[in-house]
């Protein structure tokens, strides 16, 4: 499996490139998580009546330079930007004996490890609700907050799109969707939460190819 880092790519090049990997992974090549982090976009999943999430217009999106696509993936709205992780693994399920719910339950739980690996031992799965979420302060009386989001689509058993997780995002630019669909569930980033202490982007990517080669390793049924 590789590991290829993209660097900073538009969302609608790095997904050209999702599915040239796809091609290649369904035609028996290489498998390949693809790392990347995008310029201020919007995206849209395929789920129906998800526009209504949008809340900003089209005048504010251009003043901030905020691109709006309308992905493949499952899912609702969400954003994507400088400072956060995006995750994108191209692999055959059935080489990992991994059905779908599997898959999406070991993509939360290698970002949970990695969370508790850097000092955030409250973050966890929520069965309502997709992704990876952490009290503030660690203190489970606190309103959860997501930190990171997931949309997958399996075409010929093969995976794309992944997750995105909030290392250093500027969390305003959430202030322009109903994020996830999920009214009054705020976002978080590691670094509200960690400060000082927060890993740095480099650091994140060591980490979550290390926590993704276990999940593809062990597999799931």
């Amino acid at each position: 499996m590789q590991i290829i880092d993209l660097g900073t790519r538009s969302y609608r090049d790095a997904w050209a490139e999702q599915e040239r990997a796809h091609a290649e992974v369904v035609g028996g090549a290489a498998e390949r998580v693809l790392l990347v982090e995008h310029p201020p976009v919007i995206t849209l999943g395929r789920r129906a009546g998800i526009d209504r999430n949008l809340l900003a217009s089209p005048e504010q999106l251009e003043a901030m330079g905020v691109e709006v696509v309308q992905s493949d993936r499952g899912g609702d709205i969400t954003f994507h930007g400088p400072g956060q992780l995006v995750v994108y693994p191209i692999i055959r399920l059935i080489d990992h004996t991994l059905s779908v719910g599997a898959y999406v339950h070991g993509l939360e739980d290698a970002v949970v490890r990695l969370l508790q690996s850097v000092d955030l031992p409250g973050a966890h799965r929520d069965a309502s609700a997709v992704g990876v979420w952490v009290h503030p302060g660690n203190d489970p009386s606190r309103p959860a907050e997501k930190v990171c989001a997931i949309g997958v689509r399996i075409r010929r058993g093969v995976t794309m799109h992944g997750l995105a997780l909030n290392v250093s995002t500027d969390l305003a630019f959430f202030d322009l969707i109903v994020p996830c669909g999920l009214v009054s569930r705020p976002v978080t980033s590691l670094a509200r939460l960690l400060g000082d202490r927060a890993p740095t982007m480099p650091d994140v990517k060591q980490r979550i190819a290390r926590e993704l080669k276990l999940v593809f390793e062990r597999g799931s049924v």
